[in-house]
C-alpha cells in the first residue's frame, strides 16, 4: 500500500503542521512502509531531516498569478514547472506566512472549487503527476484543499484522506461572503473524503461541529515527537527557576501575558529566568520590540533570553534548560507539537485550559491548567511551581514518562497505518 502525503508548506515558517507531518513519514519509512511526501504551494520547512520530494506540486506562485489574472491560466506547461521550482518559490514567498487571512478570501473559495476554480488547470495537472505515483492513498492536508479531491480520485483511483489541522483560525478571519462560500464547499465536500484525521479529541470534536463534517468519518491519531531526541530536563529543583516559551512570537500565542506575569514574579522577588524562542515574522515584530521594552522598562531584560527561531539542536538544548515552558495562547490550539516536546523533555508545563491543552495534561500529568485570558491565574500558577521544588519534580517525571509512552512517533505512526489500511480494506497490513 502506497501513500502519498502531500504537505502544505508554510512560506519559510517551521510551522507545527510541517513538522509533524514530516516526522510522521519519516517514521513511516522506517517502519518499512510506502510512504512519500509532497509538499504543495511551497517546500516545507522542518528542523529535523527533511524527507519531502524536491518538487512542488500546486505551486503558490501559479496558484496565486492564476487567482490574479486569467493570462496565466494558459501559460505554457514548461513555464508553468518553472514556476513550480522549490527555490523560486522559496525566494517569491518569502515572508509570505504572515499574510492576512483577511485578503485571501477569493483564492481560498476558488482552491475549494477545485477544478472549477480559477486554478483549475493546476489541480488537474496536479492529480495527472500524482497518478503517476500509483498511491492507494492521497491524504490532503488541510480542509482548504477539499476542493482537490474529486480531480485526485478521478486520476489515482484512490482513497482520499484529509488531516484537520487547526484551519479554522484562517477560515474565521475570512471576510464575509468568502468565509460562507468556503464553509458551505467544506460541507460538500466533505462527502468526498474517505477518512477525515484530527491530532486531538478537541480538535475532532470541534471541526464536526464548526465545518459540518460526517461524525462517522472523523478519526483522531494523536500527534507524536521523537522522544529519544529529547533528554531529561534541567534538575527541577535547580536555581534560578527558568522558564520557557516556545512558539511562534505572535499576539495570538501570548507571549504578552507571559512577559506581564514574569515581570509580576521577578518584582515579588522570585530568582527566575525567562527563554523565548520561536518564528518571527515581518508583522510581529513591533510586537516583540514591545515586549522587550516592557521587560526592559521593568528593568529584568537582563534575566531574559532571546534565541529566535532555533534550530533541532538548540530547540533540545532550550528544553534541557528549562524548570517550566509556559504558552498562555489567546485562542484554542489544535496540535501543541512544542507541549508535546516540552512533556517528553520532562519539563512541566502551564497552559490556559482550552483547545488541546487540557487533554494533553490530563494524559499525561505534567502540568497545570489555569483558565484562560486570565494574567492573576497565570501568574499564580507559576508563582506556586517556582516555589515548590517537589511538585515541579513529580510533574515532570509524570509528564515524560507518559509523553514517551502516549505520544511517540511510533505510536502516531502505527495509527495512521492502521487508519490507511481500514480505508483502503487491508486494515493496515
Amino acid at each position: 500500500m502506497r501513500v502519498v502525503y502531500l504537505a502544505a508548506g508554510a512560506a519559510g515558517m517551521i510551522c507545527g503542521s510541517c513538522l509533524r507531518d514530516n516526522r510522521l513519514v519519516a517514521t513511516l519509512r522506517e517502519h518499512g512502509r510506502d510512504a512519500l511526501l509532497v509538499p504543495l504551494y511551497t517546500p516545507i520547512r522542518t528542523d529535523e531531516v527533511d524527507v519531502s520530494e524536491r518538487r512542488v506540486l500546486f505551486g503558490g506562485i501559479n496558484v496565486f498569478l492564476q487567482q490574479a489574472s486569467a493570462v496565466f491560466r494558459y501559460l505554457p506547461r514548461f513555464v508553468e514547472r518553472w514556476l513550480d521550482t522549490p527555490r523560486l518559490i522559496r525566494t517569491v514567498t518569502r515572508g509570505a506566512a504572515s499574510t492576512d487571512p483577511a485578503t485571501l478570501g477569493p483564492l481560498t473559495v476558488s482552491v475549494l472549487r477545485g477544478v472549477h476554480g480559477k486554478q483549475g488547470r493546476s489541480a488537474r495537472e496536479m492529480a495527472r503527476d500524482l497518478a503517476q505515483l500509483r498511491p492507494a492513498v492521497v491524504n490532503l492536508p488541510n480542509l482548504m484543499m477539499l476542493g482537490l479531491a474529486p480531480a485526485i480520485r478521478e486520476a489515482t483511483g484512490a482513497r482520499i484522506v484529509c488531516t484537520l489541522s487547526g484551519e479554522d483560525i484562517f477560515l474565521d478571519a475570512l471576510p464575509e461572503p468568502s468565509r460562507s462560500q468556503a464553509f458551505e464547499l467544506i460541507a460538500d465536500r466533505a462527502r468526498d473524503v474517505d477518512a477525515h484525521v484530527a491530532l486531538t479529541h478537541y480538535y475532532a470534536r470541534h471541526a464536526i461541529e464548526h465545518f459540518d463534517l460526517p461524525r462517522e468519518r472523523v478519526h483522531v491519531v494523536s500527534a507524536g515527537v521523537r522522544p529519544d531526541d529529547f533528554e531529561p530536563a534541567a534538575d527541577p529543583s535547580g536555581a534560578p527557576i527558568t522558564i520557557g516559551y516556545l512558539a511562534r512570537i505572535c499576539p495570538e500565542k501570548g507571549l504578552h501575558r507571559l512577559v506581564d506575569a514574569f515581570i509580576a514574579l521577578c518584582r515579588e522577588g522570585h530568582d527566575i529566568r525567562l527563554r523565548i524562542a520561536g518564528y518571527l515574522g515581518g508583522g510581529d515584530r513591533d510586537y516583540l520590540a514591545r515586549q522587550l521594552r516592557n521587560l526592559a522598562g521593568a528593568g529584568v531584560r537582563d534575566r531574559v533570553d532571546y534565541l529566535g527561531e532555533v534550530d533541532r539542536a538548540e530547540k533540545c538544548a532550550l528544553l534541557r534548560s528549562l524548570q517550566l515552558f509556559c504558552i498562555p495562547s489567546d485562542y484554542p490550539e489544535a496540535k501543541g507539537i512544542s507541549v508535546l516536546e516540552a512533556l517528553a523533555a520532562g519539563v512541566p508545563v502551564v497552559l490556559p485550559a482550552h483547545g488541546a491543552y487540557p487533554e494533553m495534561v490530563d494524559a499525561t500529568g505534567g502540568g497545570v491548567l489555569v483558565p484562560p485570558n486570565d494574567a492573576d491565574a497565570l501568574r499564580g500558577a507559576l508563582a506556586a511551581l517556582v516555589t515548590d521544588a517537589d511538585e515541579r519534580t513529580a510533574l515532570a517525571q509524570r509528564g515524560r514518562s507518559a509523553a514517551r509512552r502516549l505520544y511517540s512517533d511510533a505510536a502516531m505512526a502505527s495509527g495512521i497505518w492502521r487508519l490507511y489500511g481500514q480505508v483502503v480494506g487491508t486494515e493496515g497490513a
